[in-house]
């Protein structure tokens, strides 16, 4: 597993713990703090900013991420999703919008594996629908 296929996975694990918590009155920065000791032995120090980076603007650009994730998956409230299919979803959503130094494919390449490593059997399509369309959506506007 690459280092930074390891952070994604870690700012994941990150956002469930905050997300199964319940967000608004959970302490983020202790919960990803513990799962860098935990899980991110070895990893480099931009990998590292990239995992507190990453979290920490997801967490401030949630409503916007949000509203995306809902405008791609009308058929799909919130709290329908998964906690791993929604929050892989504000990782490629975040990368795809609001990080301009992540490749899109490789955006949507991540958040799918990732899908596909902690989700259910079906995670890895849903995300990869959702995020699909965004793709395309992002690329139709670009020729216009």
């Amino acid at each position: 597993m690459s280092n930074r296929h390891m952070a994604r996975s870690i700012v994941m694990q990150s956002l469930y713990q905050w997300d199964f918590r319940g967000i608004k009155n959970v302490d983020l920065d202790s919960i990803l703090n513990q799962n860098i000791d935990e899980f991110g032995i070895g990893l480099d120090k931009e990998n590292i900013e990239y995992i507190k980076e990453t979290t920490k603007k997801i967490s401030t650009n949630n409503k916007k991420i949000e509203k995306k994730i809902l405008e791609y998956s009308p058929d799909w409230r919130l709290d329908q999703m998964t906690l791993i299919d929604r929050n892989v979803l504000r990782i490629g959503v975040y990368e795809l919008y609001f990080n301009k130094e992540i490749p899109e494919k490789v955006a949507i390449n991540e958040a799918i594996e990732i899908a596909k490593n902690f989700g259910g059997q079906s995670s890895g399509k849903f995300v990869n629908g959702v995020l699909g369309a965004m793709y395309n959506d992002i690329n139709k506007n670009k020729t216009n």
